[in-house]
């Protein structure tokens, strides 16, 4: 009897050593099962720095102040010194003029040269600027007052900024600003004041910004100023690659990563952004939080991978 009892108690435990052993057996297979690949990404934390939110606008440079140069004498032209387009500088000799009584003089005592009167006036500038027209030309007769030439004066070049009415409030805290020029050249300019009609046709506000600057730029030049809307000291920024988005670019999300082998699907919502980065201002995250950079194109949530060392 205790043989009997001794055989089906040794019969029974490796009866239950055989189940466990292919009930483990059977959960291996499983973990291993083809459905269960990981995908391999590179991960990368989130950041917090100071960003700023900005907006373009443009600006067209123009001089705001003309010259008028005008003849002080009636006679004819006898030397024209500049061309349009021309810089010139104040006090610089810009016409002659011969004056009729020279003229009147010289015709009737031409036989005798020691009589001869040049009666020679000499027209010059008042103000540094370009030429900008001339209405005349070499021996044309002019009358006392007439406009010769007309100068734009460079110390008058300005930049008319056209700011739409609803961001008009950040004209206030942008009163020192950026101008980038055509050439990616920055310079400062500071808004000193507004036009005081809209503009009819675009339904802007002008603005005039004057350039510190001592370089000669043309007027009509098409440059960009930026204006500041806000600036958060410690805003959590990502790189814009790890932030995802519909086709229709209304909902975003990225891949948050639970441990080394599962990312889970986090909606967010964004704030600045660039070329390069994204500021999330929803959900907060922790320094300690990873995300996926690369290989989270198409992965549902909860999905498995494996980190790839860089």
């Amino acid at each position: 009897m205790l043989k009997y009892v001794r055989t089906n108690l040794f019969l029974f435990l490796l009866t239950g050593a055989l189940i466990l052993t292919l009930s483990c057996h059977h959960t291996t297979q499983k973990a291993e099962e083809p459905g269960a690949v990981k995908t391999p990404v590179t991960i990368v934390p989130v950041e917090f720095k100071s960003v700023t939110s900005t907006v373009g606008l443009s600006a067209v440079a123009t001089f705001m102040n003309k010259s008028i140069i005008r003849v002080t004498t009636t006679g004819t032209i006898e030397k024209i010194l500049v061309s349009p387009g021309e810089f010139i500088t104040t006090g610089q000799l810009l016409f002659t003029i011969r004056t009729r009584e020279a003229m009147a003089l010289n015709k009737t005592v031409q036989a005798d040269t020691s009589l001869n009167f040049k009666g020679l006036i000499n027209i010059t500038s008042h103000k540094e600027g370009v030429i900008n027209s001339i209405s005349y030309q070499k021996g044309d007769f002019v009358q006392e007052g007439n406009e010769l030439a007309v100068v734009s004066e460079q110390s008058s070049l300005v930049f008319i900024l056209a700011v739409p009415f609803e961001i008009e409030k950040y004209i206030e805290r942008n009163r020192i600003c950026n101008i980038l020029l055509p050439d990616n050249r920055q310079i400062r300019g500071i808004i000193t004041g507004k036009l005081p009609e809209m503009d009819i046709q675009s339904q802007t506000i002008r603005y005039v910004v004057k350039p510190s600057t001592t370089d000669r730029l043309p007027g009509n030049m098409i440059a960009t100023i930026k204006l500041v809307k806000s600036t958060n000291e410690k805003a959590s920024v990502l790189p814009k690659q790890a932030v995802l988005g519909n086709e229709t670019q209304t909902e975003f999300w990225v891949m948050k990563l639970l441990n080394d082998s599962t990312a889970v699907k986090i909606i967010v919502s964004k704030g600045f952004e660039n070329n390069e980065e994204v500021e999330i201002t929803e959900p907060k995250f922790l320094p300690s939080d990873r995300f996926i950079l690369t290989g989270n194109y198409g992965l549902p949530d909860t999905s498995r991978i494996t980190v790839r060392k860089e």
